[in-house]
């Protein structure tokens, strides 16, 4: 077992968040994350007028898009860990001079990533989709085209924004996400309903949408008076820098990907389990989303805080505010769970789904609200903790190994061959819970992850 004299020594500047700078940061994100939501719900309506083989083309592609949407969000985060480390060791243009190479890393990543893409194209839309109809692939084609094209932009807003959270200016990310899905949202409506565009009139707005978002984050990134300025950008690489960004960023958008990758797959099993099954877990991601919204908002707020304590070398202070937001997130999930339940038959009711699945839908909504009252902040909220101080790989093995072998592998089992059904795939995922806890409490109340921080 580790204990504090292993540990080497560091600097130690004393750091303090007021409730006053926890409220600033978290309400920004909670608003954020809700916003995200709903007006992706608004989007997918709109979307659906084009045509049933269009909106199909759409949803196959958007599978992969949300993979990279997550990838490059988690990447991005963990490469910002290195600033907000800096930010905590009162060294501002150091803080600055990382931001930048983030910038150009993700810049300079997403281009290969979008080359890749097209590239494999053919596999993506014939091996990847399979077999579909003819007029669903010539739409995905078109959409494909297009909606690839805007990786760069989408890597460098998701690193503006990354760098603005790690400042404690979540107001700016909010901002500027509010500004990307209006613009997609408005530019959906002229091109849908004014233009009578199909697929084009869906895939253009993601484009500017995104394009819109990277130029704000830049030109923001750039305001004299920020914590963290981008003074002036460069292409020379930094190996000290970059190196740490490969070291937090990359097993955490590994992490993302491998995730979102088993979430893809597990769909396949919920789609031989027939209609109600699918209706049913289509409608549970949806509501169940709602009742995680303030974990994943507390989650992004314990990112900010932990890397700033943990670059002052106050671990003291890095344990007591990732308790204090532990707590909190318990606290408002439990309010978030409770009210999402009372309005159920509400919900419910939006839904012309058959009996079977709105039953089914139900007890998948009870469960997930029960078993995420005790299991949900201790999984996801309490690791970011550990990924802002740098122990990412130990988070990214965890995660993986209980993602695959448990919600994937035990899911299967339990949805497809011991009768469970689509409740199995979800009794599974309560399972990678279980698992994801047994290692990240300990690993938390230990001292390894305290050697894991920028050392110079």
């Amino acid at each position: 077992m580790e204990t504090k004299e292993t540990l080497p020594q560091v600097r130690r500047i004393n750091i303090e968040f007021t409730k006053e700078d926890l409220r600033r940061l978290i309400v920004p994100l909670v608003i954020e994350q809700l916003l995200a939501i709903t007006v992706g719900l608004f989007d997918s309506v709109m979307v659906s007028q084009v045509g049933e083989a269009a909106i199909s083309a759409v949803s196959l592609v958007d599978t992969v898009n949300v993979l990279l949407v997550n990838a490059f969000a988690a990447l991005a985060t963990g490469g910002a860990v290195i600033a907000g480390q800096y930010l905590g060791r009162r060294e501002p243009q150091k803080a600055g001079h990382s931001g930048q190479q983030l910038l150009l890393f993700m810049g300079e990543a997403s281009l290969l990533i979008m080359v890749l893409f097209y590239l494999g194209k053919g596999f993506v839309l014939g091996v990847v989709f399979g077999q579909v109809e003819p007029d669903v692939a010539a739409y995905a084609n078109t959409y494909y085209i297009i909606v690839e094209s805007s990786i760069p932009f989408l890597a460098l807003y998701s690193a503006g924004a990354a760098l603005f959270r790690v400042m404690g200016n979540s107001k700016i990310s909010m901002w500027v996400s509010l500004l990307m899905n209006l613009v997609n949202v408005i530019g959906n409506a002229v091109l849908i309903f004014g233009f009578h565009m199909g697929v084009e009139g869906v895939a253009i707005p993601t484009l500017v949408s995104r394009l819109v978002a990277a130029v704000a984050m830049i030109v923001l990134l750039k305001r004299p008076g920020l914590p963290l300025r981008i003074e002036k950008f460069s292409f020379r690489h930094d190996r000290y820098v970059v190196k740490h960004i490969l070291r937090f960023g990359v097993p955490n958008g590994m992490e993302s990907s491998m995730f979102q990758l088993g979430k893809i797959l597990l769909l396949s099993t919920v789609s031989v389990l027939g209609t109600a099954s699918v209706a049913a877990n289509a409608i549970s991601n949806t509501v169940c989303t709602f009742q995680c919204v303030p974990g994943n908002a507390l989650g992004l707020a314990m990112v900010t805080v932990v890397s700033r304590c943990v670059g002052a070398g106050n671990y003291e202070k890095a344990r007591y505010y990732a308790k204090r937001l532990l707590k909190s997130t318990y606290f408002y999930m439990w309010g978030t769970i409770a009210l999402v339940l009372a309005l159920l038959p509400l919900i419910m009711r939006l839904y012309n789904v058959s009996d079977q699945a709105a039953e089914y839908a139900r007890q998948i909504i009870w469960m997930h609200g029960i078993v995420g009252c005790v299991l949900w902040p201790a999984s996801f909220t309490l690791p970011q903790a550990l990924r802002a101080a740098g122990d990412t790989r130990f988070t990214m093995v965890v995660s993986t190994v209980s993602m695959w072998t448990l919600r994937v592998g035990l899911g299967v089992l339990l949805g497809r061959y011991w009768g469970f059904g689509v409740l199995g795939i979800w009794m599974a995922m309560f399972a990678d819970w279980t698992l994801r806890v047994a290692f990240f409490l300990p690993r938390f109340h230990g001292h390894k992850w305290e050697t894991m921080g920028i050392r110079e």
